[in-house]
C-alpha cells in the first residue's frame, strides 16, 4: 500500500532525519511512548522527518491517527508479533540475539531500511533493539536514544530473591546478552541520549562519556497550568497508573498487595485503591480477587477526575531503570507520591520535601499513613513537587538542548533541496 502527499518544505528543513523506533509512538499512553511522541513532534517541526517503526500489539489500529497527527516525509512500518514467552526465548538463542531484538525483528523491514537509509543525513535509534536495522555501509550520523539502560533492568530482576530461581537464571543470562549488544550499539553511535543515572550505568560497562548527552523522560507538563488540587476535595484513596503487563509494575504491585495493603486496610478500613491500566496481568487479578476496596478501571482517556479525587499516588517499584514518567506526571499534577528509590531514580529531589521515598514495607506504610492524615505535609509535597517540575523538567527546555546536539551532527542546510516532499507509506508485514 502507498499513499502520496505533497507539501512544500521550509528552506531550513532540508536536512533529512530518520526516526527508527521499536513501537509506534502513538497514542502516547505510556512513559516510553510519550517521550517518543514528543520527540517525533519536535523533530518534524525542524527537519525533514521520516519514521520507521515496528508495529506491536494493537499498534496497527493507530497508524492512521499517527500519520494525521504529524508531518512526515516517509513512513515505513512492519507488523511483528513475537510475544515474550519461552518458545521465542529459545528461538532468540538459536538466532544468537537477545530476546527483545528477536521480538522486534523483521527480515522484510531490514531490507526496506537498507534500501532507503542512505537518503538520510541522520538516524535516531529510539531503543537499542532497532540498532540491528542500521547496515554497516551507512555513512550518515547515528544517535542512540536510550530510554533505559536495558541490561540493568534484567540484572536487577535477576538479583531479586523474591523471584524463582529459574526466572532469576534466565534474567541473569539475558542481562549478559543485552549488555553485550547494548554496549556495541553505544560504541557505534555518534551520540547517546540518556538520563543522567543511565549514563553512569553505561559508563560503568565501558561506554565513552564524551558521547553521552543528558535527556529525560518527562511528564505532561501542561498540567502545571491547572489549579492545585485541594486536600479536602480528595477522598481517602490511593491511585496507581501504569502498564499492567510490564513485569516491573506487576512485581511492585504484587509486593504492595502482599506486604503493605493488609496493614493499611487495618489502619484505614475505608481506604480505596484505584489501579488504572489496560489488561491487568492475571496474577494481579488473582491476588486481589477478594479485595472489595481495590478497583481496576482498565484504560482511561481522561485522568484528571482521578487525580482530583485521589489523595496519594503510589509507585511501589522494586526494579527497573531510568526515569519513571508515572511519577513525573503525578508531580506535574500535584498529587503527593509515595514510591521507592527505584521509582524516584534519575530525578534530582529530596525525600519528604518533594515526594516520599520508602524501600521497605514498614516505612511505606508509615509514609502513606502520614499523607492520608496530615494536610500540611500533603500540601508541602504538592507545592514543592510542582515547583521542581516547572524549574527543571519541562519539554521546552529539554528539546532546546537536544536540538543543539543534533545540529552539531548534521550538515549545513542545503537550500537547493527538492521543492516537494513525497510521503510514502510502506506496509511490510511478517
Amino acid at each position: 500500500m502507498s499513499i502520496n502527499l505533497h507539501n512544500s518544505p521550509r528552506p531550513n528543513k532540508s536536512r533529512k532525519v530518520l526516526f527508527l523506533t521499536a513501537e509506534l509512538p502513538y497514542p502516547p499512553v505510556s512513559g516510553g511512548k510519550l517521550k517518543s511522541w514528543k520527540l517525533v513532534e519536535f523533530l518534524s517541526k525542524h527537519y525533514q522527518l521520516s519514521v520507521a517503526t515496528i508495529l506491536k500489539e494493537n499498534d496497527e489500529d493507530h497508524v492512521h491517527d499517527f500519520i494525521l497527527a504529524c508531518k512526515l516525509v516517509n513512513f515505513y512500518f512492519a507488523s511483528v508479533k513475537h510475544p515474550r514467552n519461552l518458545n521465542n526465548l529459545i528461538i532468540s538463542y538459536c538466532l544468537a540475539m537477545p530476546l527483545n531484538l528477536y521480538r522486534t525483528f523483521s527480515s522484510y523491514f531490514k531490507q526496506k531500511i537498507k534500501d532507503n537509509i542512505h537518503h538520510y543525513d541522520l538516524v535516531i535509534c529510539d531503543h537499542y533493539e532497532v540498532f540491528q536495522y542500521i547496515p554497516e555501509t551507512y555513512q550518515g550520523k547515528i544517535i542512540l536514544h536510550e530510554h533505559n539502560a536495558y541490561f540493568l533492568m534484567w540484572e536487577r530482576y535477576a538479583q531479586d530473591k523474591h523471584h524463582s530461581l529459574s526466572k532469576r537464571l534466565v534474567s541473569f543470562l539475558e542481562a549478559r546478552r543485552v549488555k553485550s549488544y547494548e554496549k556495541k550499539s553505544c560504541m557505534k553511535a555518534d551520540k547517546i541520549f540518556a538520563s543522567p543515572n543511565d549514563i553512569e550505568t553505561l559508563k560503568s560497562i565501558g561506554v565513552h562519556a564524551d558521547k553521552c548527552r543528558y535527556t529525560y523522560h518527562l511528564g505532561d507538563d501542561s498540567q502545571l497550568k491547572l489549579a492545585p488540587i485541594k486536600f479536602n476535595n480528595t477522598s481517602k484513596s490511593l491511585l496507581y497508573i501504569g502498564s499492567l503487563g510490564w513485569e516491573a509494575n506487576i512485581d511492585g504491585l504484587l509486593w504492595f498487595f502482599e506486604q503493605i495493603w493488609p496493614q493499611l486496610i487495618k489502619l484505614h478500613p475505608d481506604l480505596i485503591f484505584t489501579i488504572i491500566g489496560k489488561k491487568p496481568d492475571q496474577r494481579l487479578i488473582d491476588i486481589t480477587r477478594h479485595e472489595n476496596n481495590i478497583k481496576f478501571t482498565g484504560f482511561v482517556n481522561d485522568l484528571e477526575p482521578y487525580y482530583q479525587n485521589h489523595r496519594i499516588f503510589v509507585a511501589p517499584l522494586r526494579f527497573g531503570a531510568g526515569m519513571k514518567v508515572k511519577v513525573l506526571n503525578a508531580m506535574c499534577r500535584g498529587i503527593p507520591i509515595v514510591t521507592t528509590s527505584v521509582g524516584s531514580e534519575g530525578i534530582v529531589l529530596e525525600n519528604m520535601h518533594h515526594i516520599a521515598i520508602a524501600d521497605d514495607a514498614e516505612n511505606m506504610i508509615l509514609a502513606i499513613n502520614h499523607l492520608l492524615r496530615q494536610a500540611d505535609l500533603w500540601s508541602h509535597l504538592q507545592q514543592n513537587s510542582r515547583q521542581l517540575i516547572s524549574e527543571k523538567y519541562t519539554w521546552k527546555s529539554l528539546f532546546k538542548d537536544m536540538k543543539k546536539e543534533i545540529d552539531e551532527l548534521l550538515p549545513e542546510s542545503n537550500s537547493s533541496t527538492q521543492n516537494k516532499q513525497l510521503i510514502n507509506y510502506a506496509d511490510c508485514s511478517v
